[in-house]
Formats: C-alpha cells, structure tokens, sequence
C-alpha cells in the first residue's frame, strides 16, 4: 500500500524530540485559517481557538500544529491570511520565542514544505491597520512530521497529518489544490463543500483511518494525526490511533492534550450560564489515559479507563 510506505517514509525522517513525563503538549490540526471571507471556515471559530491558545500559552504548553494550519489551496497568498488573524500570529510568535511552536505542513499548506516558499511568506506581511510591514513567524520551520521520544522509556509518538498516501491529498496533491483554487473555492462561497476531501467523505474518512491502523500493526509507536477531521481518543490501551479532529467544526474546536504522562480528548465551544452570560467552555470529552501504559500494549495491552466528561469556563465573551 503506498499509504504505508509513505508513512515508513515519513516516520524514518521524522525529526526527533525528546520528551519525560513532565513534558506538556496541546496537538491541534485542520485550523485553516483563511482569508476571513465568507469561504473562510475558520471566522466563525477564532475567538475561540485564540482563546484556547491563550491558555495552553499561560499554562507552558509546547504547541503542535499538525498540519493544514494555514488554508493555501483557497487563499492566494499568505499575507492575506496574516491580515485577517494578527493576532493568532503575534500569539504564535511568542511560543515560537518560548522555543515552544512546533509546525507540521499537511496537504492544504503543502507549500511550507519549500523552504524557500515558507521563508518568503512567514517572514513579513505588510499591515494595512498599521501601515507596516510587520514579522510573521520568521524563520519558522515546517516539517513533515516529528517523533517524540522518551527520556527513559524510548517509547515513540509518531505525530503527521495524515494525508501520507491518499492519492488527491498527496501525490496529487497539485490536482486537487487546482481544483480547489479556480472551481471549488467559487463554490465553497455559495455553501458547496468538497466532496473529494475526507473531511465530507465517510468512505474517504474511513479508508484513511484504516490504512493508519494497518501502519500501527506494524509498528510499536503512537501515531497522532488529523487530515480526516474526526477527533479520537483510543478506547483501549491495545489501540493506539489518536486524531485531534479539527477547528473548523459548527459547535467549536478539539485537540489532543499531553500533559504529566496522561493525553486527554479536548474540545473548546462558545456555551452561556443561566443568567445570560457567554463564555468560552473547555470540555474533556475523552480521557486521560495514561501514556506510557501505550508503550506496554506492544506486548499485550490492558483496557484504559476513560473519565467522565468535565467542563471548565475559561472566558466571557
């Protein structure tokens, strides 16, 4: 399956980090942060995941961005990406100072994959607010996928998008990013979704999926993606596929939080007390379970307990 020869692709040039039990990580993938058109599916949540970034930035988390950060199949240039949310840049410029920003490039901004293409557009952006020119995320590296390692165990998170094999998504990659730009996004702005991608596609959804649980019987690592959008927490500790689902869903955001050996399903919504007051909810819809009993189940896994849902108000809106 080509599916799984890229992924072993990807996998042995994977950039290794080293994590310990006291690490903190927050996975987020599929932002698509847009032009703030009416194609842009990303406007309606951006108070949102600008919050939700205000948290993990306060409480020392490392931030990963697994893939599809930026929607550059449907915006012309990046620059207008900038203009439209600042301040999620000017925010992601101070964990990337904290040396705490670590971007992954997925199918929709398989242009960062170029080096030279991410140095030309992440390094300055003119400001018509302020009639500037102003830094982006200079010298920001994009990689394909990264491979955390623990300080004392050795076991592996394999963290990519996703989209490693799915044909329109990957190899033909340009096709679809044709398409998308000069017939799709024309359509998008009339409400009209595309139907080739996983995301509106359950039989792409779930071929995708299936392909990765094939790679992870093959492999002893943890594998963390996006791409299809649909969040997952395993329900055992034999399973070992985890998806961060996405930031462009109606009732809000989800990502994947790995903090002090446990990783925990996360969404993030716009909800209101009884007297009328909106605020911002943080939810656990999954999880903890414990990360190192992941590393046991290449030798016979135990059933992991899965805590009730719980909420937290973190914002007044």
């Amino acid at each position: 399956m080509r599916t799984l020869s890229r992924l072993n692709e990807a996998y042995s040039k994977a950039k290794e980090i080293e994590f310990d039990d006291h690490s903190k990580y927050v996975f987020v993938a599929d932002v698509h942060r847009g032009d703030n058109s009416s194609s842009d599916e990303f406007g309606p949540n951006k108070n949102i995941y600008y919050h939700a970034l205000q948290y993990y930035y306060q409480d020392d988390f490392t931030y990963v961005e697994v893939g599809d950060g930026d929607e550059l199949w449907e915006t012309k240039n990046i620059q207008y990406v900038y203009t439209s949310h600042s301040a999620v840049f000017n925010l992601l410029q101070k964990f990337k100072e904290d040396n705490r920003l670590i971007m992954l490039y997925g199918n929709h901004n398989m242009q960062m994959k170029n080096p030279a293409y991410a140095e030309k557009f992440m390094t300055l952006a003119y400001d018509s607010f302020l009639g500037e020119d102003i830094d982006i995320l200079p010298g920001v590296e994009f990689l394909e996928a990264i491979k955390l390692v623990h300080s004392e165990t050795g076991q592996e998170i394999f963290v990519c998008h996703g989209h490693q094999g799915d044909l329109g998504n990957d190899q033909l990659w340009w096709l679809s990013y044709a398409l998308v730009r000069h017939v799709w996004r024309y359509l998008h702005k009339l409400g009209i979704k595309y139907m080739a991608s996983p995301t509106h596609n359950k039989y792409k959804q779930h071929k995708t999926e299936k392909s990765h649980h094939r790679w992870l019987r093959q492999n002893g690592a943890m594998l963390i993606c996006g791409h299809t959008h649909r969040p997952r927490l395993p329900n055992s500790y034999d399973d070992r596929y985890f998806n961060t689902g996405c930031c462009i869903h109606p009732r809000g955001i989800t990502c994947l939080e790995m903090s002090y050996g446990e990783i925990a399903l996360v969404s993030w919504s716009v909800s209101s007390r009884r007297d009328g007051m909106v605020y911002i909810k943080r939810e656990l819809l999954k999880g903890p379970m414990s990360v190192g009993e992941f590393n046991k189940s290449k030798n016979g896994g135990t059933h992991g307990n899965q805590g009730n849902s719980q909420t937290s108000e973190t914002g007044q809106l």
